[in-house]
């Protein structure tokens, strides 16, 4: 009996160092190339590295902003029985859902799980072979930064894309809280980037201030849309870094890479250690910073009180 046991734990250990030796394939499908999902990538992929050094290898592959191209992308890496699919923005994290139903995927910079997955009696953790990380910065502290900075304002236009679901609902949440500070708001939406500066225009015409949330399509697109608004003399609050270095004047805003390190620690834990997918809740961005861009805010004449940073 002792032989028995002792030979069959000379085998676990020897298929153990066999699944170490040949390491672990992470495909990574990133919607489109833009400075907030590049930084979660390149989080994601240094903290793997940092806890299996060699043992990982990435296949990283950008869908350059369509969602079809999310599916070809999510089919070839199930096709290539990769261990883990790490999937950047909620389309990618869509299309990583429909591909397969067993392989473990992490999702990140997507704004909210339960939109992005139709979940009904959301609880954090999915029940299914996803979870990741969450880059929704508190809306309600969002609202309260453009009436800090905006009180005299009487019309805000939300520009966003129709096509990005997550954008949609931070447009509902943040309109009830302006709504409750006083505020008139519109919606002015784009179907893609082909529209966007004419939407601007229009966005621009109709308001005092803009406000764009976290969406992909507008973080693609801010020259078209500075383009507009600094003419315009409209100021926009964003919902991330990215768009506000480009066209906005403040932010409130957290940091895609440090999102993406979380995500990686997560990928750790499913792969080397086992966790289960299924029961480990999202996680959201520990910390938000207040910045502000320090160009278009003398521009356009923006006073900036103290407790903002600068972006670089």
């Amino acid at each position: 009996m002792k032989k028995l046991l002792a030979i069959l734990l000379v085998s676990v250990l020897c298929l153990s160092a066999c699944a170490m030796a040949e390491g672990y394939t992470v495909g990574v499908c990133q919607l489109v190339q833009h400075v907030a999902l590049d930084a979660a990538t390149q989080g994601f992929q240094d903290a793997l590295k940092a806890k299996l050094g060699d043992q990982v290898t990435f296949d990283v592959k950008n869908a350059s902003g369509d969602s079809n191209t999310c599916s070809t992308i999510a089919n070839s890496f199930v096709s290539n029985g990769v261990s883990l699919i790490m999937a950047n923005a909620t389309p990618a994290l869509q299309a990583a859902v429909a591909a397969t139903g067993d392989i473990p995927i992490l999702g990140t910079s997507v704004t909210d799980y339960a939109t992005a997955l139709d979940l009904d009696n959301w609880t954090g953790a999915t029940g299914m072979n996803v979870s990741g990380t969450s880059d929704l910065a508190p809306l309600d502290q969002q609202a309260a930064m453009l009436h800090e900075l905006f009180p005299d304002a009487r019309n805000v236009g939300l520009l966003y894309c129709s096509a990005e679901p997550n954008s949609k609902y931070q447009i509902d949440v943040i309109k009830g809280y302006l709504a409750d500070l006083g505020y008139t708001c519109t919606e002015y939406t784009f179907a893609d980037s082909n529209d966007v500066a004419s939407v601007a225009q229009n966005a621009c015409d109709g308001s005092d201030v803009l406000y764009i949330p976290t969406d992909n399509t507008a973080a693609s697109c801010t020259e078209a849309i500075r383009n507009v608004v600094e003419p315009a003399r409209k100021p926009v609050i964003a919902g991330e870094e990215g768009i506000c270095a480009s066209c906005g004047v403040a932010t409130l805003s957290i940091s895609y890479y440090d999102l993406g390190y979380a995500t990686g620690e997560m990928a750790y834990e499913v792969l080397a250690n086992g966790a289960d997918i299924a029961t480990m809740a999202v996680r959201f961005a520990p910390n938000v910073t207040k910045e502000y861009n320090a160009e278009l805010c003398e521009l356009l004449g923006v006073e900036i009180p103290e407790g903002y940073v600068a972006i670089q």
